[in-house]
């Protein structure tokens, strides 16, 4: 039986993206082979596609970071998990794709009753925003937080949580985020025509406990200026510091694993030397998860024990198919995507010579 999954065939732009058809992979010793459902796609996957993340692979390869699906196949020496069983997974790459075999120790049971793309929302955004959130800042009921790229996929989810947590938030957005960020409980900045420290500055007055920066380079400096005394900068992403000057597909391959580190390391050192205790922390979900496994799965069930609780509520920008991977990273290169897109397989009726 056959399968489609998205290739990038080379380093560059949406044009990379290919569909292909071919045989179903087969599970190994310890694998277990999952029929996806939903598959994420967020700007991880568009910097490995460029070639500038440091998890890129070498293509061909298929991307994708995120995603939840059925068990459909077991290898040899998979024990305590059934076909038919819903499933989340973080590979990093891979899950645009109706199969994917995977590690059974990389397989997060989810509850049967949450919606695919709801669920996959929480797998990257989510469990790096509660990371940041609440082991990285340290948040308290009460603190305030600047959040930028807040009308996004990990600023949105950051907000949602930011209100569990009772902070008082503030959320960077263009003009046509703002409503959302206003209704998931922040005050919008509109940073395309406001200053964001100075309003920031005006409105609180003496500045906040945390200021979530996923942009990196010398904005993640500049957002010190937001803090009041003791405060933290949290820098994730980092997609400046990985991309320097604007889109690098023109330099195919050319993988910054450490580009901005040296800036970087300066602007830690910085924040523990200099009066006002004003910190810059660094955040990386990929090597938390290779770290602290088992932190990842417990954050990641909690998370979902949220949803089923309906606390919390992703934010959905578009249902696409697979097959129109590229259209996805055409509309997130455009930006003001509000939420997370997600790809779709082709549901139940899909087989693959499986249980």
């Amino acid at each position: 039986m056959k399968h489609k999954r998205v290739v990038v065939t080379h380093y560059g732009g949406p044009e990379t993206l290919l569909v292909v058809e071919e045989e179903c992979p087969e599970p190994k010793c310890h694998e277990v082979r999952v029929r996806v459902l939903a598959a994420g796609v967020s700007l991880p996957d568009v910097l490995a596609r460029e070639g500038v993340h440091p998890e890129t692979p070498r293509p061909p390869f298929t991307p994708g970071w995120d995603l939840i699906g059925v068990v459909d196949r077991l290898g040899d020496g998979v024990t305590g998990i059934e076909p038919g069983q819903i499933v989340a997974a973080m590979p990093i790459s891979g899950a645009y794709a109706e199969f994917v075999c995977l590690a059974q120790n990389e397989l997060v049971p989810v509850p049967s009753v949450l919606d695919p793309a709801e669920a996959v929302s929480l797998v990257l955004n989510y469990v790096t925003a509660y990371r940041m959130m609440h082991r990285c800042a340290k948040v308290r009921p009460g603190q305030r937080a600047v959040i930028h790229g807040a009308a996004g996929g990990v600023g949105s989810a950051l907000l949602q949580l930011g209100r569990i947590a009772g902070l008082e938030m503030y959320g960077t957005c263009s003009s046509r985020g703002a409503s959302t960020v206003s209704d998931l409980g922040a005050v919008p900045i509109d940073y395309q025509q406001q200053d964001y420290v100075q309003e920031v500055r005006r409105l609180s007055g003496d500045g906040v406990d945390v200021v979530f920066d996923p942009i990196g380079g010398s904005h993640l400096w500049r957002a010190r200026a937001a803090l009041r005394r003791g405060g933290r900068v949290v820098g994730y992403g980092l997609s400046t510091s990985l991309r320097g000057q604007g889109l690098t597909s023109s330099r195919p391959g050319r993988r910054r694993r450490f580009r901005g580190t040296a800036r970087f390391v300066l602007y830690i050192a910085g924040g523990w030397l200099l009066p006002g205790r004003r910190r810059v922390v660094p955040y990386s979900i990929q090597w938390f998860k290779r770290l602290r496994p088992a932190l990842f799965r417990q954050d990641l069930t909690a998370l979902f024990g949220l949803l089923q609780e309906q606390r919390i509520k992703p934010l959905i920008a578009r249902r696409l198919p697979l097959t129109e991977a590229r259209e996805a990273h055409e509309l997130l290169g455009r930006g003001g995507v509000i939420g997370k897109l997600v790809l779709l397989t082709g549901g139940p009726s899909l087989a693959c010579g499986g249980t």
